[in-house]
């Protein structure tokens, strides 16, 4: 990620399934929350007790991918059967530091779940459905302009951190 730009906001973004865009996301998506397991340890030396994350440990992760209507693209999503993959691209607007050039960065989400949820929505004349589909997530990467910032694997033991993979030791332990 490039230093010398102020991020901004986001300019634009599209959501991606196997390559395709889908038509009907809502305008917003909120990002899931990463529920890092813990543990509490006390004893000797410890002034107390200190809770600690079990590095690259996580509680479910949901994603909820709102629409703002019923549509194919929305059902395909719902199939349990299959594990789906989710492309987010996004481009980042930045001012340049030394210049106030406005600039842009690259941003890619990947998400990989299976769906749990899935809200139809409400009926009413003149309105959207607001309806989504939730995921439990298993995998997640981010990327700013083509560098990994974070990536989290739950199923290979993987957990990078601004390029770092904190599981490495880990993997090669066990």
């Amino acid at each position: 990620m490039n230093n010398n730009m102020i991020p901004e906001s986001i300019n634009r973004f599209n959501m991606y399934l196997k390559g395709n865009r889908l038509i009907g996301v809502s305008g917003e998506i909120s990002l899931p929350d990463l529920p890092s397991m813990t543990n509490t340890f006390s004893g000797a030396g410890v002034a107390g007790e200190i809770e600690r994350a079990s590095i690259g440990m996580f509680g479910s992760i949901k994603q909820e991918l709102p629409f703002r209507m019923l549509s194919k693209d929305m059902l395909e999503l719902y199939n349990p059967m299959e594990p789906l993959e989710l492309t987010l691209r996004a481009s980042e607007q930045s001012t340049v530091k030394g210049s106030g050039v406005i600039d842009f960065q690259g941003m890619r989400i990947v998400f990989r779940g299976s769906p749990t949820d899935m809200k139809l929505g409400t009926l009413k004349q003149g309105g959207q459905m607001d309806s989504s589909v939730s995921l439990e997530l298993v995998y997640i990467l981010i990327e700013v302009d083509g560098e990994t910032m974070f990536e989290l694997d739950k199923l290979n033991d993987v957990f990078i951190v601004n390029g770092v993979d904190l599981l490495e030791k880990v993997r090669k332990q066990c």
